[in-house]
């Protein structure tokens, strides 16, 4: 890790893009707009091809061949003073993780020693934050005229990328999501400036772990934000208020296939289910705000920095 961006040997575009053609035609109907109002959700079929799917998925592979480890992220966490304060090392590389790549692992992937118990491939809960800003083929993926086509057909007026990230969902191991909304995570005043792209890469089964959703559950506003705590305070991050209590009743799922996209709104209610499965559920996703008279909270645990404003999608 060099500054502020992962240093991979042949992370250039090396033309990678060069035979992915883009598309100026609208991809959203009105009535797509529609039921993405009235739902929270969207699923839309064929939203990258195989092509690019496989592209982004062998870029990764490369990123997770060169990654370097932080020490801290081998530790198995105890409740002993010495290693609460290991553990305050590994809060702080997620909180500054905002203008970074950098990578975030499943339980038990590593001994006691700090050593991978699992091929290194099949140890990462996700890569993130701005894989949007350092590395060109996501770059262009999110800034393609399809995702800008879409913003616009969705009313947005100046929108920005906040944060990005690479999903495994790893067979067998892959975690539970329990329900919560982005906005908790990604709160804004007004809220509803939110939304979320989530692309599949893989097919998203009843089976790896597709997302569920609560349709009309963003009208409701949220119960509960994650803040920064003071200054000089541990932990770093905090949560104001409780989640509230879903019927499981109320979810409905969402399966896609390799290539098909899932728009969220910052306040739908979603969740994802224990991989069980032996196929993984590979997604590339990042986060949209209309910056449009719309306020940031300084409280929220991802900052825009000097280094990384928040990029514009249009740019």
């Amino acid at each position: 890790m060099i500054g502020s961006v992962l240093e991979i040997p042949g992370s250039g575009t090396d033309g990678a893009l060069s035979s992915m053609k883009e598309v100026s035609m609208d991809v959203l109907k009105d009535s797509d707009v529609q039921k993405y109002r009235d739902n929270g959700y969207l699923v839309l079929d064929g939203f990258l091809t195989e092509a690019e799917c496989d592209a982004l998925r062998a870029r990764m592979k490369d990123i997770v061949e060169h990654m370097d480890v932080p020490p801290h992220c081998r530790i198995q966490f105890s409740t002993d003073q010495e290693e609460q304060l290991k553990s305050q090392g590994s809060a702080d590389y997620f909180i500054t993780s905002g203008d970074k790549i950098r990578f975030f692992f499943e339980k038990g992937v590593f001994d006691e020693k700090g050593e991978f118990v699992v091929p290194r491939e099949r140890s990462l809960n996700k890569v993130g934050h701005a894989l949007h800003a350092y590395e060109p083929l996501y770059k262009s993926i999110t800034h393609s005229q399809k995702v800008q086509s879409l913003a616009k057909k969705l009313g947005l007026k100046t929108p920005v990328i906040l944060q990005s990230m690479y999903i495994f969902k790893q067979p067998g191991i892959g975690g539970e999501v329990t329900p919560h909304q982005d906005a908790t995570f990604l709160y804004t005043e007004p809220l509803g400036r939110v939304m979320g792209m989530w692309i599949a890469l893989e097919d998203a089964t009843l089976e790896n772990g597709c997302l569920w959703f609560i349709p009309g559950s963003h009208s409701n506003g949220i119960s509960r934000r994650m803040v920064r705590t003071p200054k000089g305070t541990f932990p770093l991050t905090d949560f104001v208020g409780r989640e509230q209590e879903y019927d499981d009743n109320l979810f409905v799922p969402a399966p896609v296939k390799k290539g098909g996209l899932v728009l969220i709104h910052g306040e739908v209610v979603h969740r994802s289910a224990q991989n069980n499965s032996s196929d993984s559920r590979h997604v590339y996703t990042f986060h949209i705000m209309d910056s449009h008279e719309t306020s940031w909270s300084p409280q929220n645990w991802l900052q825009p920095t000097e280094e990384l404003p928040f990029p514009s999608l249009f740019t």
